[in-house]
């Protein structure tokens, strides 16, 4: 089930809300890890167990670290196995047996062709962060398995994130408020995101899915960067959608998510780009890998095997695919480069010249993130720089007319133009418009979504 889905929307949604408030507030726990098993359940129920098991295992970590803080290390150690075991087992090894079968004496590996459970990258995560917070004193350990598991499988971020760590949100489990004000803001928020996958997403997605179903080697230069832009604005409004939505779902319940995006299309570095993109997920990273591993206090060479070992993480969590390892590599080649000599040069450069290179680079980016065939995306990649079909068609014109005026609202949408000229309405105008621009989102992307079945939804399955 996602949250653009006339399912989630008028049924799934309105029914949880309904019975959580309307249920003693010592039982809204126990409802929300009902209702957050059943939305997972949804299309995978068999996965419900391993989700149950992967909760069981951290929760049991959690409490025997607290009680045995001498034998934490060792705990955490085996905590770490059981859980990098699981995610390796239904999301690599596939991958690994497929490539090491193609290798002379190694044909006895085959593929099991396992389905990858929904949301598992992000759930595994979160998972580990309890232990870990609770070892290094940043957070007590959670003696309800209730309330533990509602933290887990919390369906607002629970299949794409952002990744709540348990520390940043083991208070509310224990108690929140939940207020009128605070319910608006969430309802506001989660249409906002809703516009965002619905009405900005998708169609610029069905752009990028006509150029990605050519052949690379034939496209023009310029049909090459348009299909490349139209995957750039989708990814951003798909997955910064979710993150909205997520964010909105949780005030209706009382939580605060933290932020998972910023503008990241703005950025004049690739550095800063990386501040303001899954915030979520680079700082889990920077705090349970890049600054054990030492972070920046061991010397520059150290440092920049650090970024290796994290970007190579990165790019692999995306996906079991050697253009998610390269995509990986590739943000670690430019961040190196940035942290030891670009970086400066580009602050102090016009502002111009870094939005124009970073903007570039991410477009790049993307191309590695979505092409999955290795030899499609090199041809991709030479199309954009070289025009396999020279500079400019036909079909480029074409649906440059029929995208311009989506796309320019993309744009402005990417930056925070409007937000800040909205600020600026008086307060009495702003009162009135937020419920009208509010009905107005539900009810346009309730028409596109009876309308069309074209939905997808990009980090369904990371």
């Amino acid at each position: 089930m996602v949250f653009s889905s006339l399912l989630f929307l008028f049924f799934y949604l309105p029914v949880t809300l309904a019975i959580y408030y309307l249920a003693p507030s010592r039982w809204r726990n126990l409802w929300l890890f009902i209702v957050n098993l059943v939305f997972y359940g949804w299309g995978e129920p068999v996965y419900v167990a391993l989700m149950v098991f992967s909760i069981a295992v951290n929760y049991a970590a959690g409490y025997l670290v607290d009680l045995h803080r001498d034998k934490a290390k060792r705990i955490l150690i085996l905590n770490a196995v059981i859980n990098l075991g699981l995610l390796f087992f239904f999301k690599y090894y596939d991958f690994l047996a497929l490539n090491l079968s193609r290798l002379p004496g190694l044909g006895f590996f085959h593929p099991l062709g396992v389905t990858l459970p929904i949301g598992i990258s992000f759930y595994t995560f979160q998972n580990m962060s309890y232990p870990i917070d609770v070892c290094r004193g940043d957070a007590r350990s959670q003696r309800s398995f209730i309330r533990y598991g509602t933290y887990v499988a919390l369906f607002p971020q629970l299949i794409a994130g952002p990744i709540v760590r348990y520390k940043d949100i083991a208070d509310q489990l224990d108690s929140r408020r939940e207020t009128k004000a605070k319910f608006a803001s969430g309802v506001g928020r989660f249409c906002i995101g809703l516009s965002k996958k619905v009405l900005l997403a998708n169609n610029i997605g069905a752009l990028w899915d006509v150029y990605k179903a050519m052949d690379p080697a034939s496209l023009s230069a310029a049909d090459a960067w348009l299909g490349a832009l139209a995957f750039t604005f989708q990814i951003y409004f798909d997955f910064s959608g979710y993150s909205d939505m997520a964010i909105g779902l949780g005030r209706m319940l009382g939580f605060d998510f933290v932020e998972n995006f910023n503008y990241p299309y703005i950025s004049r570095s690739v550095t800063e780009f990386w501040r303001r993109w899954h915030i979520s997920l680079s700082t889990w990273f920077r705090d349970y890998v890049y600054i054990p591993l030492g972070g920046n206090r061991r010397g520059k060479g150290r440092q920049i095997l650090n970024l290796l070992i994290v970007w190579t993480l990165t790019g692999i969590w995306h996906g079991a695919s050697w253009n998610f390892l390269l995509w990986g590599l590739y943000y670690a080649l430019l961040l190196v480069l940035e942290k030891v000599f670009l970086y400066d040069r580009l602050m102090r450069a016009p502002g111009w010249v870094g939005h124009i290179y970073a903007l570039i680079l991410v477009i790049v980016g993307w191309v590695l993130f979505s092409v999955e065939d290795l030899s499609s995306c090199i041809l991709y990649l030479r199309s954009m720089f070289f025009g396999g079909a020279g500079l400019c068609s036909t079909t480029f014109l074409y649906y440059l007319r029929s995208f311009a005026p989506g796309i320019a609202v993309m744009i402005l949408a990417s930056t925070p133009l409007a937000k800040r000229l909205y600020a600026c309405l008086p307060q009495k105008l702003s009162r009135v418009l937020n419920p009208v621009l509010v009905l107005a989102s539900l009810l346009l992307c309730t028409a596109y979504l009876v309308d069309s079945t074209y939905n997808p939804f990009l980090y369904f399955r990371f």
